[in-house]
This record gives C-alpha cells, sequence and structure tokens, in this order.
C-alpha cells in the first residue's frame, strides 16, 4: 500500500487522503522522488543515565536513545570522519525521512569529537540546540530527525 508523508508533521497517511490524518495539514504530492520532510524536535524528558553503562563499552560510541525503533543500539566511531545519514553507503544509518542523505558528519580532531551538520534539511541539534559545528562532551545528547542519540566518551 503506498503511503504519503505529511510535510508538516511527518505523520504517514494513506495515499488516498488529502489531508493529514494527525495534524489536518494538506498532504501535497510530490513528484515521486524521496525527499526529507521537515521536522521540529519534541522537547521530552532527560534519558536515564545508569542505563547506559550496560550498553557501552570503553571508548566512543553514540547510543540511539530513542527513533526508528533502534533504541539500545550504539555505534563505535573508527575513522576520522564518521558519516551519519539516511544513506545505506553511509557508517551510521538512520532510517527515517526525517534524515536527509547525508545529515552529518561526527569528526575525530586532537582536542576530541565533533559534529558537523552537512547542510541537512531538519538540522542536528546538541544539547536541544541547533549547531553547524560543535564539540562533544561526554554525555551530550544529539537529536538527528526523529533519532536521539547520546555520545558516551570512556
Amino acid at each position: 500500500m503506498t503511503r504519503v508523508y505529511c510535510q508538516e508533521c511527518g505523520y504517514r497517511n494513506a495515499a488516498e487522503g488529502r489531508y493529514c490524518s494527525k495534524c489536518g495539514a494538506l498532504l501535497s504530492r510530490g513528484t515521486g522522488s524521496e525527499t526529507t520532510i521537515r521536522f521540529s524536535p519534541v522537547v521530552d524528558e532527560e534519558p536515564d543515565a545508569a542505563e547506559l553503562g550496560e550498553i557501552v563499552n570503553e571508548g566512543v560510541s553514540l547510543v540511539v536513545r530513542s527513533g526508528g525503533g533502534m533504541a539500545g543500539e550504539s555505534f563505535s566511531p573508527e575513522k576520522d570522519e564518521t558519516s551519519i545519514g539516511r544513506s545505506p553507503d553511509g557508517d551510521i544509518f538512520l532510517d527515517d525521512i526525517t534524515v536527509s542523505r547525508r545529515h552529518a558528519l561526527l569528526i575525530r580532531k586532537g582536542d576530541g569529537y565533533y559534529i558537523q551538520d552537512h547542510g541537512s534539511l531538519n538540522g542536528t541539534y546538541v544539547n536541544r540546540v541547533r549547531v553547524e559545528t560543535q564539540r562533544l562532551s561526554d554525555g551530550d545528547q544529539l537529536q538527528i530527525g526523529k533519532y536521539k542519540l547520546t555520545f558516551i566518551q570512556r
């Protein structure tokens, strides 16, 4: 069954609908090519840091806290530049239409790790603040599309 994503809230609607079932916005019919939809981050409770000790090993990790059914998965970057996005060819694949194909880069430099937005539509957030480039510290909360991740450095 074909689905249409709402350009306002990202809700997946049936193809025959004219208005979003969740927010009531008019559904636009694209050209059939896949695009990234606009998404506004939702502020919610802080994650429980005690749970991270069970997930993360020594070194640097990005732990998915919520989004896309990937909660609990962790990624340990091994390269100086780790690509994050919706492209299956990327190093960290986040499969959701709110994530751009080449959304962000995790960059290792001499003084630590940095997150750099790669011109994404929805932006990259660190501790609920939209950033272009930001040095990361242990425990920083990242949001990329609907995905919430925690940066861990042990």
